[in-house]
């Protein structure tokens, strides 16, 4: 069995990854978008805007300054000439897919639909005919809102004491049709989901295509290994949120199938696998700000394993007792994480603002500071802002308002 330096599986994970990529020269177009998707598989969607959608930012951190438009025209548009790319569902928690691969999650829509319906019984029970009420008026007046929706319907009991767990019965009834791939999403309004029936949205080679539950399985680790370029069992799981006896089975079927190769890394505890055609290249250059839910750092096991870096995100943190911030970016420079910095993009004030921003022990400011201040430009002209306001936070500060002009 080869055995391989951590520093090697670094390389072939940002490889993987899309990190050893150069950057498009002229305008990012549509081709670009595919290659980058062709790298990552998916993107995670979350409902935080502090800084910049989910969705959004990954995208920016392999390509730079992108139109958002593109990713818009891609999940929620479709016209002959630029057919819809992508399609919402379950992945990596809620996350844009590619289209053709929605026929690989058909055995979770079955499993979550049972899961939903169990959990929802009593309204079920009390209202038996919202769930048919629900997908007639979709048919008709679709794509269309869980709040349209339910003024339609006559409305529904709010479930939950607090504002962050209403849910009307409408809602509750269209997620339920959506985990069981009954509903799927048509469009966006802001972020706001408009459904609609997957025979309006998806192809209908893509509806007809329904593999063994094992088959897809297999074929989602086979992504994530792609995506991952080398990981353990658990983070070829992670990336698509498998149960360990599928992904355990998937594992051994692809390594008697030639398609992953066992191998030691060093410093790793667990076993680990290789997808057969990843490659480390000598040396991975350039930067990128990564949002929380960038797939590169998701598994913040793995972002310690890989990067010595240990990463949580402090959103549900009371203040005081954040240590870095409420939305911090990991800063990648030349392949390795170098700082982290806390960003907010103050809409109204036209500034992508920097609470905190801190470098990483052991790492010199003199090579960072330069790097981030142009990266934090770029982010924040891409964003339609027009500067970058930094706090007090963190020993970068004075350095990166050096670079600024702000001293």
């Amino acid at each position: 069995m080869q055995t391989i330096s951590n520093d090697t599986a670094r390389r072939m994970a940002l490889a993987a990854q899309g990190f050893a990529d150069p950057r498009p020269r002229g305008a990012v177009t549509r081709r670009h978008l595919q290659r980058a998707l062709s790298r990552t598989k998916l993107l995670q969607l979350d409902s935080v805007n502090v800084a910049v959608r989910a969705h959004y930012m990954p995208l920016f951190s392999r390509l730079g300054a992108y139109p958002a438009e593109l990713v818009d025209t891609a999940a929620w548009s479709h016209t002959a000439r630029q057919p819809r790319m992508l399609v919402e569902y379950w992945a990596h928690e809620a996350s844009l897919i590619p289209v053709e691969d929605w026929p690989l999650l058909r055995w979770r829509m079955r499993e979550y639909g049972g899961a939903w319906r169990k959990r929802s019984r009593e309204l079920l029970e009390q209202n038996p005919e919202l769930v048919n009420d629900v997908l007639n008026a979709v048919k008709e007046l679709g794509p269309i809102g869980a709040g349209r929706l339910e003024r339609e319907l006559g409305g529904g009991e709010r479930q939950g004491r607090g504002p962050w767990w209403n849910r009307t019965d409408t809602k509750r009834v269209c997620e339920l049709l959506f985990a069981m791939g009954e509903l799927t999403t048509g469009t966006r309004r802001g972020f706001e989901r408009l459904y609609d029936l997957p025979e309006r949205v998806l192809p209908a080679e893509v509806l007809a295509h329904e593999p063994e539950d094992a088959e897809a399985v297999r074929a989602l680790v086979e992504r994530s290994a792609e995506a991952l370029g080398i990981g353990t069992e658990t983070d070829l799981r992670d990336y698509y949120r498998l149960a360990p006896d599928q992904s355990k089975q998937a594992v051994a079927e692809l390594v008697d199938d030639g398609v992953l190769e066992p191998v030691v890394v060093h410093g790793w505890r667990q076993p680990a696998y290789r997808h057969t055609e990843a490659r480390a290249p000598r040396k991975v250059a350039g930067r990128a700000l990564l949002c929380p839910f960038d797939p590169l750092i998701w598994e913040r096991s793995r972002a310690e394993r890989i990067f010595g870096f240990r990463y949580r995100i402090e959103i549900y943190v009371p203040e005081p007792k954040r240590q870095y911030g409420y939305y911090v970016f990991p800063f990648l420079l030349d392949g390795e994480l170098v700082a982290r910095v806390d960003l907010k993009a103050d809409r109204a004030a036209g500034v992508l603002r920097v609470p905190g921003a801190f470098l990483e022990p052991g790492r010199d400011a003199a090579p960072v500071a330069p790097e981030l201040a142009a990266t934090l430009r770029e982010m924040a002209t891409w964003l339609g802002l027009d500067d970058v306001v930094v706090g007090e936070r963190g020993d970068l500060i004075r350095p990166l308002n050096a670079e600024l002009g702000n001293d």
